[in-house]
């Protein structure tokens, strides 16, 4: 089996250069679905990250109390409002309808596992034919029902206690481990799988690849957040599942790692959104005038 460490070549494949008379929506429009009563944090860094990451749009669907938090963050976030305090059944529509004109979906940071939850998740997921990464909360709701993993495009984003519920594979931290146990699972599944950790492991059952970037201090919470977001700017823009995952990865641990030597100890998610644009390929616009 052929493994490959993810290196910064990936990005120049993954971000060309721009044509001059592009447009909003030409570079996605990527919807989140996150957030709770009590967790606001999850989706707007999402938001922040995909924007950083170069989509053009998003939009955040949250219950009230988070979509009002999140709208207050940043005039760069849109924030949708739904009725009440957790995502519902009533809810389903709306979603629905938010998805019809964007091109890829987050779901899962800040939903809670609530059992209403889990089972919109579920129908939610069912009904979409647009990319989507499916995190936190949402792999859990994914774990009860795997067959809705079939012939979609999906980035599944798993610590290993995710990868546990998901998989029923406990995973130490032996990598040769991490790797036939990711590979084996995303062929089992017909799915993409990052795995996250010190090494992340990424396979969509046929490649596998690992990405060596971050450190030990990125155990903050929000971390695991932008990762996600920055997944799914690029399958918003159009970029396949597996280079997605991989892309996505890389630029996170840097991203974590940049930030890290300004900051120690006080690093925070938030640090993180300030170094993703030194990563990013400076020639992928063209010169105004």
């Amino acid at each position: 089996m052929k493994v490959v460490e993810i290196k910064s070549n990936i990005l120049k494949r993954i971000y060309r250069k721009r044509k001059p008379w592009c447009h909003k929506y030409d570079y996605g429009s990527l919807l989140i679905i996150g957030g709770s009563k009590h967790y606001s944090g999850s989706p707007a860094f999402n938001a922040l990250a995909a924007l950083k990451a170069g989509v053009d749009l998003t939009t955040i669907a949250a219950p009230e109390r988070a979509a009002n938090i999140v709208a207050s963050f940043s005039p760069d976030l849109i924030a949708y409002p739904l009725k009440g305090d957790y995502l519902n059944k009533k809810h389903l529509r709306e979603l629905l309808e938010l998805t019809e004109k964007k091109t890829a979906v987050v779901i899962g940071g800040g939903l809670t596992r609530r059992k209403e939850v889990i089972e919109v998740v579920i129908k939610y997921l069912e009904r979409i034919d647009i990319p989507a990464v499916i995190d936190a909360d949402a792999i859990h709701a994914v774990a009860i029902k795997k067959e809705i993993l079939k012939n979609k495009n999906f980035v599944l984003t798993p610590h290993a206690f995710e990868f546990k519920i998901l998989s029923g594979i406990g995973v130490s931290e032996n990598l040769n481990e991490r790797i036939k146990a990711v590979k084996e699972t995303a062929e089992k599944l017909k799915t993409t799988i990052l795995l996250k950790g010190h090494v992340d492991v990424i396979s969509d059952g046929k490649k596998v690849a690992l990405n060596k970037t971050g450190c030990s201090l990125m155990t903050k919470g929000g971390m695991g957040d932008t990762l996600a977001g920055i997944c799914g700017a690029l399958l918003a823009r159009g970029i396949n599942c597996f280079d997605s995952a991989c892309a996505a990865a890389y630029i996170n641990g840097l991203a974590g790692e940049l930030a890290s030597k300004k900051f120690g100890e006080s690093v925070m998610a938030s640090d993180m959104l300030k170094e993703i644009h030194k990563i990013l390929p400076k020639s992928s616009s063209e010169k105004l005038g």
